[in-house]
């Protein structure tokens, strides 16, 4: 569909030089990309929910975001844009906007600001059918604050409040599935996406949240080094192991209908992807064989259910 070298990468890029987020992390990668996106032409407006991203990219006087940017509460970004979009509306019906600027609305929320504090405004905003594109980078825990557990943390990982020890062996609870409680919304576009190494998926899948009316969902996989614990240049071989262990499926909802986009033609064994990260390696030591197998079976479950959820709405339809 695309030549990435032609038509992506010399497009002027939206999110740009100057922040200061870590080397290796995930979080910059997925916003030039989506932003990148977007028509050339077209406006946007970004709200971006208290995190890692807010504070390393907005630093007063300076701002690595081209466009419009408002910098919103940890647990309101979804309600902010939901009133922005809501403003356009009124502005253009009052002729105070013309007509044929096209602007578009995007989000983008840690998952500490998206899975758990931010849940209820992101929720409400997709169920009243809001215009706008919300992006979560998902990295794991709240790692602005300390490398605390949140819901979007998988079970067993060693975090500062679930620390892996006598006591615990890390957090106790499995991952939240968000993208499938955003599929319950009966939105017209969700989508799980990385930012693996030739960036297409995340492109075609951003520029397709971008385009379609309606509230869209995109959770993306956006490791952390200081939290999950990797050599800075590991990044995309990161991404593609969560891939190909299928830790982290690329998949997409339009409509209600599933379509997986990549289904490893010899899935790895979940194990790859662990070993990188050191906020695993406690699972390696002699006696915790179990969690392994626990921490497969779960990645086994979740991956042969979304199968089923393909081949089951693709029949329907």
């Amino acid at each position: 569909m695309y030549n990435v070298k032609e038509i992506v990468a010399n497009k002027p890029s939206r999110f740009t030089y100057g922040h200061r987020m870590c080397a290796g992390c995930g979080a910059p990668a997925v916003a030039r990309m989506i932003l990148r996106a977007v028509h050339e032409d077209d406006h946007v407006v970004v709200a971006n929910a208290t995190g890692c991203m807010e504070v390393s990219t907005f630093i007063y006087p300076y701002t690595s975001w081209t466009d419009s940017y408002i910098h919103s509460a940890f647990e309101n970004a979804a309600a902010t844009e939901s009133g922005v979009e809501g403003a356009y509306n009124a502005l253009k019906r009052k002729g105070k906007i013309a007509e044929n600027e096209n602007t578009k609305f995007i989000v983008f929320g840690g998952d500490g600001g998206t899975y758990d504090i931010g849940i209820q405004s992101l929720s409400g905003a997709m169920e009243r059918g809001h215009d706008m594109t919300y992006v979560c980078y998902d990295n794991g825990a709240y790692m602005n604050t300390g490398i605390q557990r949140s819901s979007a943390t998988p079970k067993f990982a060693d975090t500062t409040t679930s620390p892996a020890g006598k006591v615990i062996p890390g957090k106790m609870q499995s991952r939240k599935d968000l993208t499938e409680i955003m599929v319950a919304h009966n939105l017209p576009y969700v989508a799980q996406t990385a930012a693996i190494t030739n960036f297409k998926d995340l492109y075609e899948k951003a520029e397709k949240a971008i385009y379609t009316k309606g509230g869209k969902f995109l959770n993306v996989l956006a490791p952390c080094p200081r939290g999950w614990g990797y050599p800075t240049d590991d990044l995309m071989a990161i991404n593609k192991l969560a891939v190909e262990t299928c830790y982290w499926p690329l998949y997409e909802v339009e409509n209600g209908v599933y379509h997986v986009n990549y289904k490893p033609a010899k899935k790895l064994p979940v194990t790859e992807f662990l070993k990188t990260q050191k906020r695993f390696k406690h699972l390696f030591k002699p006696g915790n064989e179990w969690m392994l197998e626990a921490f497969q079976e779960e990645v086994d479950k979740r991956w042969n259910e979304l199968l089923v959820k393909e081949e089951m709405t693709n029949k329907a339809e």
